[in-house]
């Protein structure tokens, strides 16, 4: 690996304070994100930007073509799993010795795609049609890759809406009085493991259920022929008689709750009585269940009422869950209230791959580093989903990324080897071993002759 021009080792400075401290400056020997080297092995095992080298079309020509279509996108892709969420990180990333071994390529030995070709790259390749349309539909072919090697035997999703705050005069962007800003606001879909889906870019003004059909049938239509029992849950945005048709038709159970009106109320005010006796030391609960038909309904369906009753409170809280699940009623409210799951792997992506960082004019740019930001996300949660040494068992993916991620790493060039010595800070060498062995395990076991 060699180093780029008036990227090696410079200076010799000292400091005042103390004159033995000397300071030496190496370029691109040095790097802070030595952990990448992982997350590119298990992109390896996977094969998942193979996927991608096989669905996205390259439309560049000349000089334009001096990195492969798909060494792009693993620096697009593990700069923002890294915290680099702006191609303007581009100019310094190609020098980093790290972020070149893992394009690959000719950036090995020379450097990696600068901050200029990545921007033609995310916003003029990848925005033609049919590549913004085989980026949307990544992420679920990369899960199915995961599936391959540990295949699930049931599949939960959990749709629900986000905020993407805006700044200037960008497309699409609208003010939303619930966020009380100016704003995109996209749409998620997780399953049981944390994986993203699929997600959606919509303007500011929308209904957070707008667009589901667009989002959710893809994903049903992928799962459609596999052996194994479906789940939906969603918030009372997502309670419309065209959806529960929908999923009714696909074999799907959810829940999904229902916002309070006085038909409801009256159909459980029995249970709305306050409890005679002392008031209770801790929280009360009571379940009910009743079938309800709306007037915009096509049948009656089955809902289920939790009321709470909570001590120094006059009135108790109560909530509905329309469902077509045959469990007790305490247990599909268990059910129901794990969907704040997904809300913690919104966080999560705002945190540590900061996916509400939308900062391009046009719309269909911003749609493209969604997506992107949706790979690594998906990428880090893949990990997270190996069989990890139990040390590791409460890691977020910020944790991945600020502890495992983030190895100071110096690049020792040999006649026949390329050398990483990574710095044994928050992860030990044999921490780092065992993690490499999770990784290597999920390779696809041989053909057999």
């Amino acid at each position: 690996m060699d180093h780029p021009k008036g990227a090696g080792e410079t200076g010799n400075v000292r400091l005042g304070f103390d004159r033995r401290v000397r300071l030496e400056f190496h370029g691109s020997k040095i790097s802070s994100d030595g952990g990448l080297l992982l997350f590119r092995e298990l992109d390896e095992v996977l094969g998942l930007h193979d996927i991608a080298g096989g669905v996205l079309s390259d439309t560049r020509t000349g000089h334009n073509r001096l990195h492969s279509l798909v060494g792009l996108l693993r620096q697009s892709v593990f700069g923002r799993l890294a915290g680099y969420d702006d191609v303007n990180d581009a100019d310094r990333l190609a020098l980093d010795p790290v972020m070149r071994q893992v394009v690959g390529g000719r950036a090995v030995d020379a450097k990696a795609a600068s901050a200029s070709q990545m921007g033609r790259f995310e916003t003029e390749v990848l925005t033609a049609a049919g590549n913004r349309t085989a980026l949307t539909d990544l992420p679920g072919q990369w899960i199915d890759r995961v599936h391959e090697r540990k295949p699930p035997k049931w599949i939960t999703l959990d749709m629900d809406s986000s905020v993407s705050p805006t700044h200037g005069a960008q497309e699409g962007t609208a003010w939303n009085g619930h966020f009380g800003c100016m704003c995109y606001h996209p749409l998620f879909v997780f399953n049981q493991f944390g994986h993203l889906e699929r997600c959606a870019l919509r303007p500011g003004n929308v209904h957070s259920a707008d667009g589901w059909e667009e989002v959710l049938k893809p994903i049903i239509a992928r799962y459609a022929d596999r052996h194994l029992m479906r789940f939906f849950r969603g918030d009372a945005a997502f309670a419309m008689p065209k959806l529960y048709k929908t999923l009714e038709a696909e074999r799907y159970y959810y829940a999904i709750r229902l916002r309070t009106n006085r038909v409801l109320q009256g159909r459980i005010a029995h249970l709305l009585k306050r409890p005679v006796g002392r008031p209770p030391k801790g929280v009360k609960r009571i379940y009910g269940d009743f079938e309800y038909q709306a007037v915009s309904w096509d049948k009656p369906r089955r809902v289920i009422a939790k009321v709470e009753w909570h001590p120094g409170e006059l009135f108790p809280r109560v909530g509905f869950v329309v469902t077509n699940l045959p469990m007790e009623p305490d247990w599909i409210i268990r059910f129901y209230n794990q969907r704040g799951t997904a809300e913690q792997y919104i966080k999560e992506g705002k945190q540590a791959i900061n996916w509400t960082r939308l900062s391009c004019k046009g719309m269909a740019q911003n749609e493209v580093r969604l997506q992107l930001h949706a790979l690594a996300y998906n990428l880090g949660v893949f990990l997270q989903g190996t069989d990890l040494p139990k040390e590791m068992a409460d890691w977020s993916l910020t944790s991945l990324q600020t502890r495992l991620i983030k190895i100071g790493a110096r690049v020792v060039q040999h006649a026949r080897a390329i050398t990483f010595q990574l710095a044994e800070v928050a992860v030990s060498g044999d921490l780092f071993n065992r993690i490499l062995a999770a990784i290597q395990r999920l390779r696809a076991p041989p053909v057999p002759a």
